[in-house]
């Protein structure tokens, strides 16, 4: 007679993994802790069985999905689960790396746990590159802010109307001098620092814009389809991308906003409907990009040159998508506007409408990337 299959809740460590075990007859019991190297998940692989007749979970963290591929490559099954939709005991106040393995475990048998979407290794690489720019432009923020407040502090200012950050900006901060050599000294390394960051951001562009031209004719048809659309250039494009994979993964534009954590969260009961903020519980990434979009549709719908550009090779049928999105978009805008309503919650209205037009975009191109394989 066939085994039934036993289900393992791993509690995963940088260093340890406490290991629990659900049994088919209802027994869930710990099975101590391990180290979280792969000789270790494959001599507890080995001790417990068929790999086939096991399943496993642990909870998605900073360590990644590196137990993930490990467990996969000893033909066991498993899953990554989202931490905060894991169910908790209202009463339950005692934690500990043991009661973690033996919770997962049990509520992975009776599949009251969520997955999270894990991605290929061509997906992740990416999205590390993506985030690895998004880290440099927050340290670049930081640094400009550092020297700008500096120069407050001792009484420069420049010329009326030379911007911030531009060329002459940059020309007039280097002929700055001061007579103490230590605030002299201080102004070159905060000089050197904004500099420095500039140069980073620029070179992890150039790597992006290089990791495009390697991914797939799917990827790098999504990356060129969501470029039409107003306010999404290609690091946006690639940015979503990156956090999203396969969008067809999601059923409907619906699914892809609560995904985001865009939608507003709801507290109703009997014939009372009440609906607060946004939820927030999503990927940030995506909604940052959304809402960094989303403010250019305050403008009238037009092409200029920069988006005819980026529209260059691009099917009809998406160029349609995305001058609709203007219209649409731009008119919500206004409306919301003449209502009075917050802008805040204006461009988080927009942004979450867009994302609509987003996965009606990476549907279409997914499917033509698809069927140019095929032929």
């Amino acid at each position: 007679m066939k085994e039934k299959v036993r289900f393992l809740g791993l509690d995963v460590h940088a260093e340890t993994i406490a290991v629990a075990i659900a049994e088919p007859d209802g027994e869930v019991r710990s099975l101590g802790t391990i180290a979280n190297r792969a000789e270790s998940i494959r001599k507890l692989v080995k001790k417990l069985g068929l790999a086939e007749q096991l399943k496993a979970c642990y909870e998605a963290g900073p360590t990644g999905y590196v137990v993930y591929w490990q467990l996969a490559e000893l033909g066991v099954a498993c899953e990554v689960i989202a931490p905060t939709l894991a169910p908790m005991k209202a009463g339950d106040r005692v934690k500990t790396d043991r009661r973690d393995a033996e919770r997962l475990a049990r509520s992975y048998r009776s599949g009251d746990l969520t997955a999270v979407w894990v991605p290929d290794e061509g997906s992740e690489s990416l999205r590390d590159l993506v985030r690895a720019r998004e880290a440099a432009k927050q340290d670049q923020l930081r640094a400009r802010h550092r020297l700008s407040k500096f120069l407050l502090r001792t009484g420069q200012r420049p010329a009326t109307g030379v911007k911030a950050w531009t060329q002459p900006y940059m020309v007039w901060i280097k002929q700055i001098h001061f007579t103490q050599v230590a605030r002299e000294s201080t102004l070159l390394d905060y000089l050197h620092e904004v500099e420095h960051m500039a140069e980073r951001v620029k070179r992890l562009e150039q790597a992006i814009a290089e990791a495009v031209k390697l991914a797939s004719p799917e990827v790098q048809e999504v990356v060129a389809g969501l470029q039409a659309l107003r306010g999404i250039a290609q690091i946006s494009a690639v940015t979503i991308v990156a956090e999203l994979g396969k969008i067809s993964r999601f059923q409907s534009a619906r699914q892809l906003m609560g995904y985001s954590g865009m939608v507003p969260s709801e507290n109703s009961s009997g014939g009372r409907t009440q609906r607060g903020r946004i939820t927030k519980t999503g990927n940030a990434h995506l909604r940052r990009i959304a809402g960094e979009a989303a403010w250019s549709y305050r403008m009238r719908p037009c092409v200029g040159p920069a988006l005819r550009k980026r529209q260059e090779g691009v099917a009809e049928e998406i160029k349609e998508v995305a001058w609709k999105a203007q219209y649409r978009l731009h008119k919500r805008y206004m409306r919301l506007g003449a209502a009075g309503k917050d802008q805040k919650k204006i461009v988080t209205a927009i942004g979450r409408e867009l994302l609509g037009f987003i996965w009606a975009i990476g549907i279409k191109a997914e499917a033509a990337a698809r069927q140019r394989a095929a032929a």
